[in-house]
């Protein structure tokens, strides 16, 4: 029986990063954090699983795949998550990533906006984002790739739990998470930029109602961590930050102050209670009571994958198109 201990949302304030060369110092700040908040809480909790925000390495400041791939991309593994791996050992914690704009050799062309679970033993999952940000975000896709080859929803089984991630607008799509669930996912990873106005905030607190949603209709943990980036750093978009923990129930364990700037938060995981109450309950058990074989919407293609370069042109083209098919 896998033994209760802390989570850490980590939220975070930076510039837009011009170059890869900016990269270094952002990862500094980072493992400073992680050593902080895993030391600093040992007297009080066993704190070992952190997770960072979307474009915590490089913000995508760029709009096309050229002065991406030029300018901010890197490969994966690389010289950064071999940092993360070492403090992870030293440690003995586990953490996700913030995203890194990935580049592979094996898909030239394409720009992937990729996340990491590191252990102490190295890499357990690589998660590439399946629903970017359109028109605004030219990152690929694994579904605008043919003959796709890695997993497109990993879910890494550890000695915590069985963990698996998903980033920002991807949230927005519950067929995502539903299939990481499906796979057996006890714990998810919201790693975002998600900004004002769909924040933590009444009306419009997109962020805490689907974090909330997405744990108790797949009844898993959600650890939430958001960018905590102010106005000037990206502007027009600042974020709210309100990084959170929710439990399986729905419950914000813990959340931080919704409003920019570097703030962590804390609160329990306990896999055993989720297994126990996974395995007893027969009520509000929505994976066991799933009728998959009444739905059609899944089988029926609507934004198609990319047939050339994507730029944001060509992808508000694609847009309008599969509006067009709602229509037919």
């Amino acid at each position: 029986m896998s033994k209760p201990f802390y989570a850490a949302a980590c939220q975070i304030d930076f510039p837009a990063a011009e170059t890869r060369s900016e990269i270094p110092s952002r990862v500094n700040r980072m493992c400073e954090i992680i050593e902080q908040t895993v030391v600093g809480y040992e007297p009080f909790f066993d704190v070992r699983l952190l997770a960072f925000p979307e474009f915590a390495h490089s913000i995508p400041a760029y709009t096309t795949v050229s002065e991406l791939l030029e300018k901010l991309a890197v490969e994966i593994p690389n010289e950064h998550t071999e940092r993360y791996i070492d403090l992870s050992r030293k440690l003995g914690c586990y953490i996700q990533t913030g995203s890194f704009l990935e580049v592979d050799n094996a898909y030239p062309g394409h720009v992937f906006n990729t996340t990491v679970l590191v252990g102490p033993t190295g890499i357990l999952s690589k998660y590439r984002k399946i629903n970017p940000w359109i028109p605004w975000e030219v990152h690929s896709s694994p579904h605008d790739i043919a003959n796709y080859k890695e997993d497109v929803f990993p879910v890494a089984d550890t000695e915590l739990g069985k963990i698996s991630v998903a980033t920002c607008y991807d949230w927005l799509f519950p067929e995502t998470i539903r299939e990481m669930a499906f796979r057996g996912a006890e714990i998810m990873i919201r790693i975002s930029a998600y900004m004002d106005p769909w924040g933590a905030s009444e009306p419009m607190d997109w962020w805490t109602l689907v974090n909330r949603t997405r744990a108790l209709e797949n009844m898993t943990y959600v650890v939430a961590a958001n960018q905590g980036a102010e106005m000037r750093n990206y502007p027009p978009f600042s974020w709210p930050g309100g990084s959170m923990v929710v439990d399986y129930d729905g419950r914000i364990l813990a959340q931080a102050d919704p409003g920019p700037g570097e703030k962590v938060v804390v609160a329990p995981i306990d896999i055993g209670a989720l297994r126990h109450e996974r395995e007893r309950r027969l009520g509000h058990d929505t994976i066991a009571h799933s009728r998959n074989g009444l739905y059609e919407y899944l089988s029926t293609e609507k934004l198609a994958p990319a047939d050339s370069d994507i730029s944001i042109d060509s992808l508000e083209k694609r847009i309008r198109q599969a509006k067009l098919k709602g229509s037919e």
